[in-house]
């Protein structure tokens, strides 16, 4: 523990260090002055002015008592809705007022914006102008000569400058326009125009320059200058707090230099500015609470910064202290863990800075909160997987695994004298081909060990074609094989297997588990009942493993996919006595399944529910990774798919009977089978449905992000989603790497297996949070199945695609933008497009010709081995597991038909 404690200190000292380097503090020159002019509106909150946002007259009074040691006049921009009581609460404190008139297309509020503007001006001495519309031209609101006559109307009315607000350029390219105003009221704000931050004090001087060469003689205000200090960049204009403190310090200071007449925008930030896309609540120096972002003097830099560090640090710390509940973790495996966690707590540090540092209206705030809870869990996964990868990769070796029938290192119990336990074998089947059957009790019948005994349970099958043959069968196999052939059978699988229960011997002791399709090695019960010499045993599981995977490509990564969960997860959860109990290749004490309540019918994974209650009843389980069995794989994708939909039905099932158990004093589970048997179902069921769920989330926002000027922060919600899927990456190579003996090709093409099966997946959650009960599906296998017509992945095909188009819609219209965050969601739009195209591309292979292992003409050269998915020579399995199934002769007559 020295050397953990060691470790947890050393990565939190160097997080620090890291936050600490990182710090940003800039120089920019001092401002000790009073600014000429700012922007002012005196709305609060999110409320839209035309709406339900009416000042009130202290609130005025207090912004104007703020804002009067800053600035020595403000400008309006409409003079109705309440703005009307500004000038002459302003005159209170001595600030002069550049009054504004809101023109748009509506000529009634025209006309009442103008007249009350020109009333205004003629009763408060402190009015210094007025600004009749603003970029009214621009946005294509008024034609030339139809402002022109407002701006000539006004004049004749007061007496004060008036002039218009319009964009620089507009200006140049109207010059009848600068000749009807008093002064030019030039708006030059860089961030829109694409120029980054270190270029905007430079372009708005060389702008300010060509508008005094095109107008000499011309008094020239530039009446909008700013940088925003959040938002999503545009171009190379970056918004932040650094960015606004040093770009407004040097723009002012160079103006003064120079004698320019200027106003800043804005004051004070308005959080109702939404619509102007991520960056319009934030053009203020002060924040919505009136309290200054930045000082005008001294070096720029965040005060909230060390609050931040310490923030990511407590939460790295106190993720890192899971690791000491660890048995003996080595100093690389600590250090992983802990790195993994302080960069947890870094992430967190950024929602809380961006959660403060933000307005939100109701669906802003709504879209950020729903998106951080669909992230805490994928957090979860990540860092579950991370921690595999450090315990396989830099951890100890596994210690409870059997080997011929005792645990590894110190947990092998002392057997002095081999007993031989009478074990009872039940096979259960329902329309299995009786060849396929035959050779699983022919494999049965040849097990190397002296006391055992044979039930086969065919259920529901009236066709005397299927069990006629079996019954003789078992007759010619001796006393050992008793037949049942039992109708009318409720509880599925579970119903058979009860029925079994009730013809086992007395003295039989342990009931052993496999499926009608597969074939037992000699050595099964001899190397693995020993196991049970301990008392304490209830239930010792061995792997699946396929003697069909080279019937075809599909077939061949499909095994891969299926070797990954009983080599890499199937090992770690045993090393907590907590494996998951897969039905086949199982061995249970009798006790033990009598105290958990037998076969339960009222779930479709009856193996799991099973195995899950002898672990609440306190028992120990353990595994083997040895192949004691070879059985059949799905005949086709549309089966495989079946089966993992069963699978995850069943497993979601499972969660909604036993969840109570898992709570406090709930069974006899121990703190770290709770935490391996949650997380596996969150790193299973919740990943895949998360997958989903966020998927079509993303699509539903993509019209919102592409057409409404609104970009999803890439830091907090979707570069997670970037590092979850890197993370699920790594683990998935590296672990197929250390534990999978499968070649490269092999474990690529399980990798897309793998991500095929999300949405079967999240369709059974989906449906087993609205149902209660589906009926069991049999897995179609023995190559006696007939293809579907129907594409396999119409509805992954779809959602696929439509991500896809998602996201090239994103950088089409993003192109004139360049925003990166916009960037970053279109690449997470195509990484969340993967597992639904794998889907599409199985589907595509199965019914494509590459996907047989064919014979050519006259030679022993597979397809497989000609594209190097593996070896030319395979080691051949004894007896009957290299029997030839019935697909191959048809697939190799149908090649040869066509080579």
């Amino acid at each position: 523990m020295r050397a953990v404690v060691a470790v947890l200190l050393f990565v939190t000292a160097a997080h620090a260090a890291l936050w600490g380097g990182l710090r940003d503090k800039q120089q920019a020159p001092d401002f000790r002055g009073i600014l000429p002019s700012v922007s002012y509106s005196p709305f609060d909150g999110t409320g839209h002015p035309d709406v339900d946002n009416f000042p009130n007259a202290d609130k005025i009074r207090a912004d104007t008592k703020k804002l009067a040691p800053l600035t020595r006049a403000i400008r309006l921009y409409s003079s109705t809705g309440g703005v009307e009581m500004v000038p002459p609460i302003a005159n209170e404190v001595g600030l002069k007022v550049t009054v504004g008139a809101w023109i748009d297309k509506n000529v009634d509020r025209n006309e009442r914006e103008m007249l009350s503007a020109i009333e205004l001006a003629k009763r408060n001495s402190n009015v210094n102008g007025i600004v009749v519309g603003n970029e009214t031209i621009y946005r294509g609101e008024q034609k030339i000569e139809d402002l022109i006559k407002l701006i000539q109307r006004v004049k004749g009315s007061v007496n004060v400058p008036v002039t218009t607000g319009e964009i620089w350029n507009i200006w140049i390219e109207h010059p009848e326009l600068a000749s009807s105003v008093d002064f030019i009221a030039a708006h030059i704000l860089p961030y829109w125009e694409g120029f980054s931050e270190k270029q905007a004090v430079d372009q708005a001087l060389i702008i300010y320059q060509k508008l005094r060469d095109a107008f000499p003689g011309k008094r020239i205000v530039i009446a909008e200058f700013g940088w925003p200090s959040a938002g999503y960049n545009l171009k190379s204009g970056t918004p932040g707090p650094f960015e606004q403190a040093v770009t407004l310090r040097t723009f002012v200071s160079r103006a003064e230099a120079i004698g320019m007449e200027y106003n800043i925008v804005e004051a004070i930030d308005q959080p109702w500015k939404f619509f102007e896309g991520g960056v319009g609540p934030y053009w203020g120096f002060l924040n919505a609470a009136r309290e200054p972002k930045f000082a005008w003097t001294g070096p720029v830099e965040d005060p909230a910064y060390w609050k931040l560090m310490g923030i990511a640090l407590l939460v790295g710390v106190l993720m890192s202290l899971p690791i000491f509940r660890l048995v003996q973790p080595t100093v690389m495996q600590a250090f992983v863990l802990s790195a993994a966690a302080n960069g947890v707590g870094a992430w967190v540090a950024t929602v809380f800075a961006y959660w403060t540092g933000h307005y939100f209206v109701f669906g802003s705030a709504f879209a950020l909160i729903l998106g951080l809870i669909l992230l805490v869990p994928l957090v979860l996964i990540a860092m579950a997987r991370i921690e595999e990868i450090a315990a396989i990769a830099f951890g100890r070796n596994p210690r409870r695994l059997l080997v011929k029938g005792l645990p590894a290192g110190p947990l092998a119990p002392a057997l002095e004298d081999q007993v031989f336990p009478k074990v009872s074998i039940h096979v259960p089947a329902y329309f299995e081909p009786p060849d396929m059957l035959k050779q699983t009790l022919d494999a049965v019948s040849r097990l190397d060990y002296p006391n055992f005994e044979c039930v086969v349970i065919i259920n529901n099958t009236p066709d005397p074609e299927f069990w006629q043959p079996i019954q003789d069968h078992c007759r010619a196999l001796g006393e050992r094989f008793k037949f049942i052939n039992a109708e009318k059978v409720e509880g599925f699988k579970a119903g058979a297997l009860r029925i079994a229960m009730e013809r086992t011997a007395a003295d039989a002791e342990i009931i052993g588990i496999i499926d009608a399709d597969y074939v037992v090695q000699p050595d099964w019960l001899k190397d693995l009942v020993p196991a049970f010499a301990d008392p304490r045993v209830g239930l010792v599981q061995a792997p699946q493993d396929h003697r069909d995977g080279d019937r075809s490509l599909m077939h061949y990564i499909m095994n891969g996919e299926y070797a990954g969960f009983f080599d890499i997860g199937m090992v770690q959860r045993n090393e907590f006595n907590s494996i998951i109990v897969h039905g086949t290749m199982c061995l249970i004490r009798r006790a033990a399944m009598d105290m958990a309540g037998g076969w339960a019918g009222d779930t479709i994974c009856e193996d799991t529910d099973l195995g899950l209650a002898i672990i609440e009843h306190g028992w120990l389980t353990h595994y083997t990774n040895n192949r004691y069995g070879y059985g059949l794989l799905p005949d086709t994708y549309e089966a495989f798919k079946k089966q993992r939909h069963r699978w995850a039905y069943g497993g979601f099932q499972i969660v909604k009977k036993h969840w109570r158990r898992f709570l406090p004093g709930g069974s006899r589970l121990s703190p770290d089978q709770k935490r391996e048997f949650a997380l596996g179902w969150l790193n299973w069921l919740g990943a895949e449905s998360l997958g989903v769920l966020v998927a079509i989330l993303n699509l539903i926002w993509v019209p919102i992000v592409a057409f409404a000027d609104i970009a999803i922060p890439d830091k907090i919600l979707t570069l997670p989603i970037i590092a979850a899927f890197l993370v699920s990456l790594i683990h998935f190579v590296a672990l197929y790497q250390l534990r999978v003996p499968v070649k490269t090709g092999q474990m690529l093409g399980a990798m897309i297996t793998a991500m095929s099966v999300q949405w079967t997946v999240s369709r059974a959650v989906a449906q087993g949070l609205i149902t209660e009960h589906l009926a069991f599906a049999r897995t179609s296998k023995g190559g006696f199945s007939i293809m579907s017509v129907e594409f396999q992945a119409f509805w992954e095909a779809v959602i696929g695609v439509l991500l896809l188009i998602g996201a090239a819609v994103l950088v089409v219209t993003n192109n004139y933008k360049e925003v990166r965050e916009i960037y970053v969601f279109a690449a997470v739009l195509v990484l969340e497009s993967l597992p639904f195209l794998s889907a599409v591309a199985i589907a595509i292979l199965e019914n494509s010709r590459i996907n047989a292992f064919a014979f050519w003409r006259n030679t022993g050269v597979r397809t497989a081995e000609l594209i190097g998915l593996r070896p030319v020579a395979m080691q051949a399995l004894p007896g009957p597991i290299n029997a030839p199934q019935p697909v191959a002769s048809e697939v190799r007559q149908e090649l040869s038909g066509s080579v």
